[in-house]
């Protein structure tokens, strides 16, 4: 008898004691803010999500439309694991795209991404170092004239006659004053400040989606950076325009691939009023797609399991691709890398090795509704990489507003 009550209180004991652990876990795992369509009810993604319940209000949430409410959940149904916010939307249908575009984007003032040094007599000399510039500063201001283009920057610099240049800089949003003396060059006798510059950048991607109703797009899912500097480019002016993809390098463990094609430049398809890191968002000249509007799904509908990615890897029309999505992260402390996508697709692997440099901002559907984008490939396996939530790219692109532009 005294060795199964000593068996039952260990029992009971250990029991406890898994308890406790899973309350732990739970209480740091599960998101506390969570978004809810009206008429659905509170999904809890884990793979505990059957332990956990949740109050009523959780399941009625009509009367919550539009509104803000706290859900208690709990393990078993008895131990209390966190409070919750729980937030009821009304459901967002956009149009998905697929469809590729060329970026051409303006910087607002000029970037520095780069120095070197100039020779003059036995020494080599850096007056951009001495005056205390640095890469990825934006130069805003020349001798107190504006500064948006090269020209703006490289000219006082060339017909200084070695007198002092003073340059206005924005530095992390910090506006900086700064004086440096331009050197002559023994070569040629012009003179030079020792800066490497770039004032615009342009590359490929691909359309998210779009509101019809609106018209302002998302797309990429990520960031526009410099090539030099990675720092993201502050954008003055842009544009997208219509791009036709011609074939791709493929991509190979070890070595991203990319899709090829030309600008039209003369097909403008709308204006870029942001670039953040979870994309470029702007406005369409005019509907870009003859598609029907679908469902946007919050994250808490997203689950591991079969999807299909929209992308063009020839021309200019997107085809439907397999994909799986293997990991969610439902963090709300993470806005970019949200997926792990595969794609399971044998003819896009055999056509491009999975995911390529110009495929980001691919649009993944999954049970008929759009759950993100491709953002970023493996390396070492073109048939993985990182995707963005919807959700997290419609934040932003709400703060669009038709022929305007917003603070990225």
């Amino acid at each position: 008898m005294r060795k199964f009550t000593k068996g039952f209180i260990g029992g009971v004991t250990a029991a406890s004691v898994i308890l406790l652990v899973l309350t732990f876990y739970l209480r740091l795992t599960l998101p506390d803010r969570y978004y809810i369509i009206y008429g659905d009810t509170l999904h809890i993604p884990s793979r505990f999500s059957g332990l956990v319940s949740k109050n009523s209000d959780a399941d009625l949430n009509n009367k919550y439309e539009g509104k803000e409410y706290t859900a208690s959940l709990r393990l078993l149904d008895t131990i209390p694991v966190k409070e919750v916010s729980v937030q009821v939307t009304p459901r967002r249908m956009v149009v998905p795209g697929g469809t590729p575009f060329g970026i051409k984007m303006f910087t607002d003032g000029v970037m520095v991404v780069g120095k070197s040094d100039i020779k003059v007599g036995m020494e080599s000399v850096n007056p951009s170092k001495i005056a205390g510039i640095k890469i990825g500063d934006m130069i805003v201001e020349v001798n107190g004239q504006p500064a948006s283009r090269i020209s703006d920057v490289m000219r006082p610099i060339l017909n200084s006659d070695g007198s002092d240049i003073h340059l206005r800089v924005n530095r992390a949003g910090e506006e900086l004053d700064f004086t440096l003396t331009p050197v002559q060059t023994e070569y040629d006798g012009t003179f030079k400040a020792g800066l490497w510059v770039r004032d615009s950048s342009a590359g490929i991607g691909t359309l998210t989606f779009y509101d019809p109703s609106t018209l302002a797009f998302a797309g990429l899912g990520h960031a526009v950076c410099d090539v030099d500097t990675g720092r993201i480019m502050p954008l003055a002016r842009g544009e997208i325009v219509d791009v036709n993809i011609s074939g791709s390098n493929v991509g190979l463990s070890g070595r991203p691939g990319e899709l090829k094609g030309s600008f039209n430049s003369e097909a403008r398809l709308g204006l870029v009023f942001i670039n953040s890191e979870m994309g470029v968002f702007g406005i369409l000249d005019e509907s870009a797609l003859n598609m029907a509007p679908i469902p946007m799904a919050t994250r808490h509908e997203i689950r591991p399991g079969p999807a299909t990615v929209l992308s063009t890897i020839s021309g200019n029309k997107p085809q439907e691709f397999e994909a799986v999505v293997e990991r969610v992260n439902y963090s709300e402390s993470e806005n970019t890398k949200n997926m792990v996508v595969r794609i399971t697709d044998e003819r896009l692997i055999a056509s491009t090795g999975g995911i390529v440099q110009g495929m980001s901002g691919s649009p993944i559907i999954q049970d008929g509704k759009l759950i993100g984008a491709i953002t970023h490939v493996f390396v070492n396996d073109p048939t993985r990489g990182y995707s963005i939530f919807a959700e997290n790219m419609d934040r932003t692109l709400r703060d669009v507003k038709s022929g305007s532009s917003a603070a990225a």
